[in-house]
């Protein structure tokens, strides 16, 4: 198998960069750590690593006790200089195992929002071909500050550490590439009365934001997957 994933939460998988990785001839495990699975302790012979995302927050190790397991085996493939790819729970817990801040209950970002590239992200192997204000999905209140020596790559209004990387190939990013507008569908009716919470119009304004942004955020989040990918 070229690569390891870590599902933390169900309903969650390698959506949009699970197709783009398939076409483009790779293989990967997934451990649904959420079921039980047990997480590895070691990196074995994977050559990368993605953790995905949940609902939960990167410290609730009383419900959800695998998460510091989660956290040393980032540590393993990062020490052994494994690419690893952290998505917004996963970009989180990459910030916990290399010391940095879980910033907990902020107001909730949700649906297609701009994201803009750092100066340093602009030269980044994976984040280049992140256009300025691309528009990405976007689930999440809690965020991160950055660990020591991390390089800051990607912001947005509401969040200033949308991505990060650690030497050269452990990528923790916050904000949803991964799903596709099919992906973005099937969220919204599997988990409709969480997004009512926040975001009670999204029925009505799914199809139009759709409309607007989905075709350029696949093609952004096929991209990443692409030069994520091509680290392995």
């Amino acid at each position: 198998m070229d690569f390891l994933v870590i599902e933390n939460y169900r309903g969650t998988d390698l959506g949009l960069m699970g197709r783009v990785a398939a076409a483009d001839g790779f293989r990967w495990h997934t451990v649904s750590a959420w079921q039980g699975e047990a997480v590895p302790e070691a990196a074995g012979a994977y050559r990368g690593l993605v953790v995905l995302g949940g609902a939960q927050d990167a410290l609730a190790d009383d419900d959800y006790p695998f998460l510091p397991e989660v956290c040393a085996l980032i540590r393993a493939f990062h020490r052994l200089d494994r690419p690893v790819l952290g998505i917004c729970l996963g970009s989180q817990l990459i910030a916990r195992a290399f010391g940095g801040g879980n910033v907990l209950g902020r107001p909730v970002e949700f649906g297609w929002q701009a994201v803009v590239p750092t100066e340093e992200g602009r030269s980044d192997p994976v984040l280049a071909t992140l256009e300025d204000g691309a528009p990405l999905f976007h689930w999440h209140s809690d965020t991160v500050t950055l660990p020591e020596g991390a390089v800051h790559l990607a912001q947005s209004d509401m969040t200033p550490v949308q991505a990060f990387r650690l030497g050269r190939a452990t990528y923790a990013i916050q904000f949803h590439f991964e799903t596709g507008l099919e992906d973005v569908r099937r969220w919204s009716e599997t988990f409709p009365d969480d997004i009512r919470v926040h975001t009670p119009d999204w029925d009505t304004r799914f199809e139009t934001e759709a409309a607007r942004h989905a075709s350029e955020a696949d093609a952004t989040g096929t991209a990443l997957s692409r030069a994520w990918l091509s680290l392995l």
